[in-house]
């Protein structure tokens, strides 16, 4: 991911800057990562940032909703 970028390129993120890149990981192709980032995109705000803190028990104990029993 380039460090900087040209300021003439828009989009969401460019009335957003600085952005800072909390997560990566790599993938075999483009479409397992595009579906990945779907699956992200559908996660619960707490969630999404027990993920950024590397906090995998938290995501687990996220991905369990409001209504489930402990396990």
């Amino acid at each position: 991911m380039p460090s900087t970028r040209p300021a003439c390129v828009g989009g969401y993120t460019a009335s957003r800057l600085p952005v800072e890149l909390v997560f990566s990981q790599e993938f075999a192709s483009r479409v397992e990562a595009m579906g990945m980032e779907q699956r992200i995109k559908g996660w619960s705000r707490r969630k999404k940032e027990a993920m950024m803190c590397g906090d995998w028990n938290e995501v687990n104990r996220a991905s369990r909703g409001k209504h489930r029993h402990e396990r």
